[in-house]
């Protein structure tokens, strides 16, 4: 089945209107009005797709959290084992991902609107980590959740400090650092 491309564009449209007006006001601030006017849509176009302006900002969420677990998983989605030694920085999307979602990073960062969002994406993260690798890391004795925790936090610790320092280095950049930072520690196993 496909969406009609009208359909896509309003949406987009709303999502778009209601960043930018995130980015300068507190969600609690913002009105509909407001969005459907940075949007250009009339409010039943908005109403066609949304009951409340919260619905726009979960979609959104789950949207960007979709395409996280699939730039996740993006260097061993069709491997039948994976091995961290042979992998390239050119295969690992996470902060191509988060590049192409900057505003939306942004907001989650600087935005007491979205202090929830950071935590679900750790969550998202660890489970990934849980389920996907956990396996083919060397864990000597390491508690497997704390260990996917740790992991976790250090990634999405990675992503902030990129976010806050306004995107300095390029995404190519951070994945060869994210690299060499987890082939060292186990290279050091």
């Amino acid at each position: 089945m496909t969406i009609d491309r009208r359909i896509t564009k309003s949406k987009k449209a709303l999502k778009d209107a209601l960043i930018s007006l995130m980015l300068k006001n507190d969600f609690k601030q913002i009105s509909i009005t407001e969005i459907v006017r940075i949007a250009n849509v009339n409010r039943g176009t908005f109403y066609k797709h949304y009951q409340y302006k919260e619905d726009i900002l979960e979609e959104m969420t789950d949207e960007v959290i979709d395409h996280l677990i699939q730039s996740y998983r993006e260097p061993y989605k069709d491997q039948e084992s994976f091995d961290l030694k042979s992998l390239n920085s050119n295969a690992v999307y996470i902060f191509e991902h988060v590049q192409q979602y900057a505003n939306f990073y942004s907001l989650i960062v600087h935005s007491k609107s979205l202090a929830g969002v950071q935590q679900k994406i750790f969550e998202v993260i660890r489970t990934l980590v849980l389920e996907d690798l956990i396996d083919i890391i060397p864990t000597n004795n390491i508690n497997k959740e704390l260990l996917a925790s740790y992991h976790s936090y250090a990634i999405v610790g990675m992503m902030v400090e990129w976010i806050q320092q306004d995107y300095k280095y390029s995404s190519s950049y951070m994945a060869e650092q994210l690299l060499s930072i987890v082939k060292m520690k186990y290279n050091n196993q």
